[in-house]
Protein backbone atom coordinates (compact mmCIF):
# COMPACT_ATOMS: atom_id res chain seq x y z
CA UNK A 1 0.00 0.00 0.00
CA UNK A 2 1.28 3.45 -0.92
CA UNK A 3 1.81 5.94 1.89
CA UNK A 4 -0.72 8.47 0.56
CA UNK A 5 -3.43 5.79 0.46
CA UNK A 6 -2.56 4.85 4.04
CA UNK A 7 -2.86 8.47 5.16
CA UNK A 8 -6.30 8.61 3.59
CA UNK A 9 -7.42 5.36 5.20
CA UNK A 10 -6.21 6.62 8.56
CA UNK A 11 -8.32 9.78 8.17
CA UNK A 12 -5.30 12.07 8.12
CA UNK A 13 -5.93 14.00 4.91
CA UNK A 14 -8.36 16.92 5.05
CA UNK A 15 -7.51 19.25 2.16
CA UNK A 16 -4.84 19.26 -0.55
CA UNK A 17 -3.94 21.74 -3.26
CA UNK A 18 -3.23 19.18 -5.99
CA UNK A 19 -3.92 15.59 -5.03
CA UNK A 20 -2.28 13.84 -8.01
CA UNK A 21 0.93 15.83 -7.57
CA UNK A 22 1.00 15.47 -3.81
CA UNK A 23 0.29 11.73 -3.82
CA UNK A 24 3.03 11.17 -6.39
CA UNK A 25 5.58 13.24 -4.45
CA UNK A 26 4.81 11.49 -1.17
CA UNK A 27 4.61 7.98 -2.61
CA UNK A 28 7.94 8.42 -4.42
CA UNK A 29 9.66 9.87 -1.33
CA UNK A 30 10.35 13.14 -3.16
CA UNK A 31 8.57 15.54 -0.81
CA UNK A 32 10.65 17.98 1.20
CA UNK A 33 7.98 19.23 3.55
CA UNK A 34 7.74 21.41 6.60
CA UNK A 35 5.52 21.77 9.64
CA UNK A 36 5.77 24.85 11.84
CA UNK A 37 5.73 24.92 15.64
CA UNK A 38 5.39 28.24 17.44
CA UNK A 39 7.13 28.05 20.86
CA UNK A 40 4.30 29.41 23.00
CA UNK A 41 5.28 27.21 25.98
CA UNK A 42 8.28 25.16 27.11
CA UNK A 43 6.63 21.90 26.06
CA UNK A 44 4.75 20.50 23.11
CA UNK A 45 1.25 19.23 23.85
CA UNK A 46 -1.16 16.65 22.50
CA UNK A 47 -2.26 19.08 19.81
CA UNK A 48 1.29 18.91 18.37
CA UNK A 49 1.52 15.15 18.74
CA UNK A 50 -0.62 14.40 15.72
CA UNK A 51 1.65 16.55 13.55
CA UNK A 52 4.74 14.76 14.88
CA UNK A 53 3.26 11.34 14.11
CA UNK A 54 2.37 12.45 10.57
CA UNK A 55 5.89 13.80 10.12
CA UNK A 56 7.32 10.48 11.27
CA UNK A 57 5.10 8.50 8.88
CA UNK A 58 6.26 10.57 5.93
CA UNK A 59 9.92 10.33 6.93
CA UNK A 60 9.68 6.54 7.18
CA UNK A 61 8.32 6.59 3.61
CA UNK A 62 11.47 8.35 2.40
CA UNK A 63 10.35 11.97 2.49
CA UNK A 64 12.44 14.72 4.11
CA UNK A 65 10.98 16.74 6.99
CA UNK A 66 11.91 20.29 7.86
CA UNK A 67 10.97 21.27 11.40
CA UNK A 68 10.32 25.00 11.46
CA UNK A 69 10.54 26.53 14.91
CA UNK A 70 8.77 29.89 15.04
CA UNK A 71 11.27 31.92 16.99
CA UNK A 72 9.92 35.03 15.28
CA UNK A 73 6.27 34.17 14.59
CA UNK A 74 6.00 32.90 18.17
CA UNK A 75 5.99 36.55 19.18
CA UNK A 76 3.13 37.39 16.80
CA UNK A 77 -0.50 36.60 17.55
CA UNK A 78 -1.78 33.95 15.15
CA UNK A 79 -5.58 34.32 15.06
CA UNK A 80 -6.08 30.80 13.66
CA UNK A 81 -8.40 28.94 16.01
CA UNK A 82 -7.98 31.62 18.67
CA UNK A 83 -10.32 34.10 20.29
CA UNK A 84 -7.69 36.15 22.12
CA UNK A 85 -4.29 37.52 21.18
CA UNK A 86 -1.24 35.65 22.43
CA UNK A 87 0.63 36.97 25.42
CA UNK A 88 3.91 38.50 24.39
CA UNK A 89 7.11 36.71 25.50
CA UNK A 90 10.60 38.10 25.96
CA UNK A 91 13.50 36.90 23.81
CA UNK A 92 14.99 34.66 26.52
CA UNK A 93 11.69 32.86 27.08
CA UNK A 94 11.21 32.31 23.36
CA UNK A 95 14.74 30.91 23.01
CA UNK A 96 14.24 28.58 25.97
CA UNK A 97 10.94 27.31 24.56
CA UNK A 98 12.54 26.77 21.14
CA UNK A 99 15.31 24.68 22.70
CA UNK A 100 12.74 22.57 24.58
CA UNK A 101 10.76 21.97 21.39
CA UNK A 102 13.81 20.81 19.46
CA UNK A 103 14.73 18.36 22.21
CA UNK A 104 11.23 16.88 22.30
CA UNK A 105 10.83 16.67 18.53
CA UNK A 106 14.13 14.78 18.35
CA UNK A 107 12.41 11.86 20.07
CA UNK A 108 10.14 11.42 17.05
CA UNK A 109 12.10 12.60 14.03
CA UNK A 110 15.52 11.36 12.91
CA UNK A 111 17.84 14.27 12.22
CA UNK A 112 21.07 14.15 10.29
CA UNK A 113 22.49 14.36 6.79
CA UNK A 114 19.66 14.22 4.24
CA UNK A 115 17.20 12.95 6.89
CA UNK A 116 15.56 15.88 8.63
CA UNK A 117 16.57 19.36 9.67
CA UNK A 118 15.53 22.06 12.12
CA UNK A 119 15.33 25.70 11.11
CA UNK A 120 14.19 28.79 13.02
CA UNK A 121 12.37 31.58 11.24
CA UNK A 122 14.00 34.16 13.48
CA UNK A 123 17.06 33.72 11.25
CA UNK A 124 15.33 35.35 8.28
CA UNK A 125 12.41 37.28 9.77
CA UNK A 126 14.18 39.27 12.47
CA UNK A 127 16.90 40.77 10.23
CA UNK A 128 14.36 42.01 7.68
CA UNK A 129 13.94 45.67 6.93
CA UNK A 130 10.19 45.61 7.22
CA UNK A 131 9.62 48.41 4.74
CA UNK A 132 11.52 46.38 2.16
CA UNK A 133 9.49 43.30 3.05
CA UNK A 134 6.22 45.16 2.61
CA UNK A 135 7.41 46.53 -0.70
CA UNK A 136 8.56 43.15 -2.04
CA UNK A 137 6.11 40.73 -0.44
CA UNK A 138 3.22 42.76 0.94
CA UNK A 139 2.13 43.80 -2.53
CA UNK A 140 1.27 40.16 -3.25
CA UNK A 141 -1.46 40.13 -0.59
CA UNK A 142 -4.96 41.58 -0.86
CA UNK A 143 -6.27 42.78 2.49
CA UNK A 144 -9.83 42.14 1.35
CA UNK A 145 -8.95 38.55 0.51
CA UNK A 146 -7.08 38.10 3.79
CA UNK A 147 -10.05 39.33 5.79
CA UNK A 148 -12.31 36.86 4.01
CA UNK A 149 -10.31 33.99 5.51
CA UNK A 150 -12.24 32.22 8.25
CA UNK A 151 -9.44 32.63 10.79
CA UNK A 152 -9.64 36.42 10.51
CA UNK A 153 -13.42 36.63 10.30
CA UNK A 154 -13.71 34.86 13.65
CA UNK A 155 -11.55 37.52 15.26
CA UNK A 156 -13.06 40.60 13.64
CA UNK A 157 -15.93 40.80 16.12
CA UNK A 158 -13.60 40.68 19.13
CA UNK A 159 -10.91 42.87 17.63
CA UNK A 160 -8.04 42.00 15.30
CA UNK A 161 -4.73 43.83 15.68
CA UNK A 162 -2.55 44.87 12.78
CA UNK A 163 0.20 42.79 14.41
CA UNK A 164 -1.93 39.65 14.07
CA UNK A 165 -2.96 40.55 10.53
CA UNK A 166 0.68 40.15 9.54
CA UNK A 167 0.81 36.49 10.60
CA UNK A 168 -0.38 35.23 7.22
CA UNK A 169 2.35 37.25 5.49
CA UNK A 170 5.01 35.90 7.86
CA UNK A 171 3.92 32.28 7.45
CA UNK A 172 3.83 32.69 3.67
CA UNK A 173 7.30 34.20 3.73
CA UNK A 174 8.51 31.19 5.72
CA UNK A 175 7.35 28.82 2.96
CA UNK A 176 8.82 31.10 0.29
CA UNK A 177 12.20 31.18 2.09
CA UNK A 178 12.28 27.43 2.73
CA UNK A 179 11.50 26.79 -0.94
CA UNK A 180 14.38 29.01 -2.07
CA UNK A 181 16.93 27.81 0.50
CA UNK A 182 16.14 24.11 0.88
CA UNK A 183 13.86 23.11 -2.00
CA UNK A 184 10.92 22.67 0.36
CA UNK A 185 8.00 21.87 -1.91
CA UNK A 186 5.22 21.08 0.55
CA UNK A 187 3.72 22.50 3.72
CA UNK A 188 1.69 20.40 6.15
CA UNK A 189 -0.46 21.59 8.99
CA UNK A 190 -3.78 21.43 10.76
CA UNK A 191 -7.00 22.02 8.88
CA UNK A 192 -7.35 25.42 10.58
CA UNK A 193 -4.16 26.57 8.82
CA UNK A 194 -5.59 26.21 5.31
CA UNK A 195 -5.86 29.93 4.48
CA UNK A 196 -2.29 30.65 5.58
CA UNK A 197 -0.96 27.66 3.67
CA UNK A 198 -2.75 28.59 0.46
CA UNK A 199 -1.28 32.07 0.76
CA UNK A 200 2.21 30.54 0.91
CA UNK A 201 1.72 28.44 -2.21
CA UNK A 202 0.38 31.49 -4.06
CA UNK A 203 3.34 33.63 -2.99
CA UNK A 204 5.81 31.06 -4.36
CA UNK A 205 3.92 30.88 -7.62
CA UNK A 206 3.83 34.66 -8.04
CA UNK A 207 7.39 35.40 -6.97
CA UNK A 208 9.21 32.37 -8.37
CA UNK A 209 6.89 31.00 -11.02
CA UNK A 210 7.10 27.60 -9.28
CA UNK A 211 4.51 25.21 -7.91
CA UNK A 212 4.44 24.30 -4.25
CA UNK A 213 1.84 22.24 -2.44
CA UNK A 214 -0.10 22.21 0.80
CA UNK A 215 -1.84 19.43 2.68
CA UNK A 216 -3.81 19.80 5.88
CA UNK A 217 -4.64 17.18 8.46
CA UNK A 218 -8.10 16.80 9.90
CA UNK A 219 -8.20 18.32 13.35
CA UNK A 220 -8.18 15.74 16.11
CA UNK A 221 -11.58 16.15 17.74
CA UNK A 222 -13.40 14.06 20.27
CA UNK A 223 -16.90 12.80 19.64
CA UNK A 224 -18.40 16.09 20.85
CA UNK A 225 -16.39 18.06 18.31
CA UNK A 226 -13.96 19.53 20.86
CA UNK A 227 -10.25 19.77 20.10
CA UNK A 228 -8.28 17.08 21.89
CA UNK A 229 -5.53 17.98 24.31
CA UNK A 230 -7.48 19.72 27.04
CA UNK A 231 -8.53 18.46 30.47
CA UNK A 232 -10.20 20.20 33.37
CA UNK A 233 -6.76 21.00 34.74
CA UNK A 234 -5.37 22.43 31.50
CA UNK A 235 -3.42 21.18 28.51
CA UNK A 236 -2.06 17.66 28.15
CA UNK A 237 1.67 18.12 27.68
CA UNK A 238 4.34 15.85 26.25
CA UNK A 239 6.77 16.91 28.97
CA UNK A 240 6.62 14.43 31.86
CA UNK A 241 7.16 17.24 34.38
CA UNK A 242 4.01 18.98 33.18
CA UNK A 243 1.83 15.90 32.58
CA UNK A 244 3.05 12.73 34.27
CA UNK A 245 3.23 9.53 32.19
CA UNK A 246 0.42 8.13 34.35
CA UNK A 247 -1.83 11.14 33.69
CA UNK A 248 -0.90 11.02 30.02
CA UNK A 249 -1.84 7.34 29.88
CA UNK A 250 -5.10 8.02 31.70
CA UNK A 251 -6.00 10.80 29.27
CA UNK A 252 -6.00 8.31 26.39
CA UNK A 253 -7.47 5.50 28.49
CA UNK A 254 -10.51 7.69 29.16
CA UNK A 255 -11.34 8.81 25.61
CA UNK A 256 -14.93 8.46 24.48
CA UNK A 257 -15.93 5.08 23.08
CA UNK A 258 -16.73 6.64 19.71
CA UNK A 259 -13.17 7.99 19.37
CA UNK A 260 -11.06 4.94 20.18
CA UNK A 261 -10.52 3.45 16.72
CA UNK A 262 -10.29 6.84 15.03
CA UNK A 263 -7.47 7.82 17.36
CA UNK A 264 -5.77 4.46 16.89
CA UNK A 265 -5.79 5.14 13.14
CA UNK A 266 -4.46 8.67 13.44
CA UNK A 267 -1.94 8.34 16.26
CA UNK A 268 -0.53 4.81 16.33
CA UNK A 269 1.44 2.60 13.99
CA UNK A 270 -0.87 -0.37 14.51
CA UNK A 271 -1.48 -1.77 10.99
CA UNK A 272 -4.47 -0.07 9.40
CA UNK A 273 -5.82 -3.44 8.22
CA UNK A 274 -5.99 -4.64 11.82
CA UNK A 275 -7.84 -1.52 12.97
CA UNK A 276 -10.31 -1.78 10.09
CA UNK A 277 -11.06 -5.36 11.11
CA UNK A 278 -11.74 -4.16 14.67
CA UNK A 279 -14.25 -1.65 13.29
CA UNK A 280 -16.44 -4.53 12.15
CA UNK A 281 -16.78 -6.18 15.55
CA UNK A 282 -15.66 -3.83 18.33
CA UNK A 283 -18.17 -3.48 21.17
CA UNK A 284 -18.70 -4.06 24.86
CA UNK A 285 -15.78 -5.13 27.01
CA UNK A 286 -13.46 -5.23 23.99
CA UNK A 287 -13.74 -1.44 23.83
CA UNK A 288 -11.94 -1.14 27.16
CA UNK A 289 -9.23 -3.50 25.96
CA UNK A 290 -8.61 -1.31 22.92
CA UNK A 291 -8.70 1.88 25.01
CA UNK A 292 -5.91 0.45 27.14
CA UNK A 293 -4.03 -0.53 23.99
CA UNK A 294 -4.39 3.00 22.58
CA UNK A 295 -3.17 4.50 25.84
CA UNK A 296 -0.19 2.16 26.00
CA UNK A 297 0.88 2.72 22.38
CA UNK A 298 0.69 6.51 22.58
CA UNK A 299 2.39 6.67 25.98
CA UNK A 300 5.19 4.42 24.69
CA UNK A 301 5.83 6.77 21.77
CA UNK A 302 6.01 9.84 24.00
CA UNK A 303 7.57 8.53 27.22
CA UNK A 304 9.17 5.21 26.29
CA UNK A 305 8.25 1.58 26.85
CA UNK A 306 9.26 1.45 30.53
CA UNK A 307 7.06 4.41 31.50
CA UNK A 308 4.18 3.05 29.44
CA UNK A 309 4.39 -0.26 31.30
CA UNK A 310 4.53 1.54 34.68
CA UNK A 311 1.49 3.64 33.78
CA UNK A 312 -0.41 0.57 32.58
CA UNK A 313 0.41 -1.34 35.76
CA UNK A 314 -0.62 1.60 37.94
CA UNK A 315 -3.93 1.94 36.09
CA UNK A 316 -4.66 -1.77 36.51
CA UNK A 317 -3.86 -1.53 40.23
CA UNK A 318 -6.23 1.40 40.68
CA UNK A 319 -9.11 -0.19 38.77
CA UNK A 320 -8.72 -3.46 40.66
CA UNK A 321 -8.90 -1.71 44.03
CA UNK A 322 -5.19 -1.28 44.69
CA UNK A 323 -5.55 2.48 44.83
CA UNK A 324 -2.32 3.15 46.71
CA UNK A 325 -0.07 2.43 43.77
CA UNK A 326 3.24 4.28 43.98
CA UNK A 327 2.84 5.29 40.35
CA UNK A 328 -0.39 7.18 40.95
CA UNK A 329 -0.04 10.96 40.40
CA UNK A 330 0.64 12.60 43.76
CA UNK A 331 0.44 16.13 45.11
CA UNK A 332 1.70 17.29 48.50
CA UNK A 333 -0.27 19.97 50.35
CA UNK A 334 -0.18 21.37 53.87
CA UNK A 335 -1.97 19.36 56.56
CA UNK A 336 -5.33 20.99 57.22
CA UNK A 337 -5.67 22.37 53.71
CA UNK A 338 -9.15 22.77 52.32
CA UNK A 339 -10.36 20.14 49.88
CA UNK A 340 -11.07 22.80 47.26
CA UNK A 341 -7.48 24.08 47.44
CA UNK A 342 -6.12 20.53 47.24
CA UNK A 343 -8.19 19.76 44.15
CA UNK A 344 -6.92 22.85 42.38
CA UNK A 345 -3.32 22.09 43.39
CA UNK A 346 -3.71 18.54 42.05
CA UNK A 347 -5.10 19.73 38.72
CA UNK A 348 -8.46 18.06 39.35
CA UNK A 349 -10.20 21.38 38.79
CA UNK A 350 -9.06 24.70 37.31
CA UNK A 351 -10.61 26.77 40.12
CA UNK A 352 -12.20 26.41 43.54
CA UNK A 353 -15.61 27.27 42.10
CA UNK A 354 -15.29 24.42 39.58
CA UNK A 355 -14.09 22.09 42.36
CA UNK A 356 -17.13 23.04 44.43
CA UNK A 357 -19.42 22.34 41.46
CA UNK A 358 -17.88 18.87 41.04
CA UNK A 359 -18.46 18.08 44.72
CA UNK A 360 -22.04 19.35 44.68
CA UNK A 361 -22.66 17.21 41.60
CA UNK A 362 -21.54 14.08 43.44
CA UNK A 363 -18.42 13.62 41.36
CA UNK A 364 -15.78 13.52 44.13
CA UNK A 365 -14.90 10.76 46.59
CA UNK A 366 -12.15 10.48 49.19
CA UNK A 367 -10.96 6.96 49.93
CA UNK A 368 -14.11 5.65 48.18
CA UNK A 369 -16.47 7.76 50.34
CA UNK A 370 -18.60 10.29 48.46
CA UNK A 371 -17.83 13.88 49.52
CA UNK A 372 -20.80 16.11 50.36
CA UNK A 373 -19.07 18.94 52.26
CA UNK A 374 -17.19 21.23 49.88
CA UNK A 375 -15.73 23.17 52.82
CA UNK A 376 -14.07 20.20 54.51
CA UNK A 377 -10.41 20.31 55.53
CA UNK A 378 -8.00 17.45 55.06
CA UNK A 379 -6.21 15.49 57.77
CA UNK A 380 -3.09 14.10 56.13
CA UNK A 381 -1.44 11.97 58.80
CA UNK A 382 -1.61 9.33 56.05
CA UNK A 383 -2.14 9.81 52.31
CA UNK A 384 -5.66 10.06 50.93
CA UNK A 385 -6.98 9.18 47.48
CA UNK A 386 -9.30 11.65 45.74
CA UNK A 387 -11.40 10.07 43.03
CA UNK A 388 -12.99 12.30 40.38
CA UNK A 389 -15.76 10.67 38.41
CA UNK A 390 -15.26 6.98 37.72
CA UNK A 391 -11.72 6.87 36.40
CA UNK A 392 -9.51 9.70 37.67
CA UNK A 393 -7.53 9.09 40.87
CA UNK A 394 -5.06 11.36 42.64
CA UNK A 395 -3.05 10.78 45.80
CA UNK A 396 -2.73 13.66 48.28
CA UNK A 397 0.10 13.59 50.81
CA UNK A 398 1.26 15.94 53.57
CA UNK A 399 3.83 18.53 52.47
Amino acid sequence: MKIYEELQRRGLVAQVTDEPEISELINDGKATFYIGFDPTADSLHVGHFMALVLMKRLQLAGNKPIVLIGGATGAIGDPTGKTDMRKMMDADTIKHNCDCFVEQIGKFIEFGDDKAMVVNNRDWLLPLNYIELLNEIGACFSVNRMLSAECYKQRMERGLTFFELNYMIMQSYDFYTLYKKYGCNMQLGGDDQWSNMLAGTELIRRKLGKNAYAMTQKLLLNSEGVKMGKTVGGAVWLNAERTSPYDFYQYWRNVDDADVLRMMKMLTFIPIEEIEELEKTLSGAELNVQKARLAYEVTKMVHGEAEAERAEAAAKAVFSGGGNSDDMPTTAVADGSGLLDAMVAAGLAPSKSEARRLIQGGGISIDDVKVTDANMTLSLDSPIIIKKGKKIYHKITKA
